[in-house]
């Protein structure tokens, strides 16, 4: 697969939290990449997986026990805030889990906590990984388009900023939903 970016001038320089929606394993390497030295958030299972594990380990992630409840996300807060504190940004899958395409977003309760605490503007990103690399399938080639949207301001009530930052990624996401797996060119550039 290969990938083309879009809307990189909505990073800001300075830490932000960067909230993107999750369709397939390539968005959780592919960040790494996109973005050196994120902190990523991350659900404690992806460590069973071989070399995956490994990687993830080495790699400057938020590790989270999901069975922890209140515990988990006091660990996600406590390190959100290490890694804004060292200058790095911090990037979260709402979600949760990897979804279809097809599905419309359904985000954790978590985001919002974070994006309370961490007082930090907010980058939605919207990937269509999952036109090519669909849950439960291999991998197929193709061109994954990650969209960069326009940032959301701190400080917003967590119903404003949860409305604006789905609808920000759906609205993107809704010009993929509808197109083969083949990008033509006016989308992908």
């Amino acid at each position: 697969m290969d990938y083309v970016e879009k809307g990189r001038e909505h990073i800001p320089s300075q830490p932000c939290l960067i909230v993107a929606n999750h369709q397939s394993a390539w968005e959780t390497l592919a960040f790494l990449v996109l973005i050196p030295d994120v902190a990523i958030v991350a659900k404690r299972e992806l460590l069973a997986i071989p070399v995956v594990g490994w990687f993830l380990r080495r790699s400057p992630m938020i590790i989270v026990d999901r069975t922890n409840g209140t515990q988990a996300l006091r660990t996600m807060i406590d390190m959100g805030r290490e890694a804004v504190a060292a200058g790095r940004s911090v990037l979260i899958f709402p979600e949760g889990t990897r979804g279809s395409i097809s599905e419309p977003l359904r985000f954790k309760r978590g985001v919002e906590l974070l994006y309370g605490r961490l007082d930090l503007p907010v980058v939605p990103v919207a990937v269509n990984s999952g036109l090519f690399w669909p849950v439960g399938s291999a991998a197929q080639a193709g061109t994954v388009v990650v969209s960069y949207l326009a940032a959301l301001n701190p400080g917003l009530s967590a119903g404003e900023f949860l409305a604006g930052t789905e609808r920000a990624i759906d609205q993107e996401l809704n010009r993929w939903r509808l197109v083969s797996p083949v990008i033509p060119e006016a989308v992908a550039s």
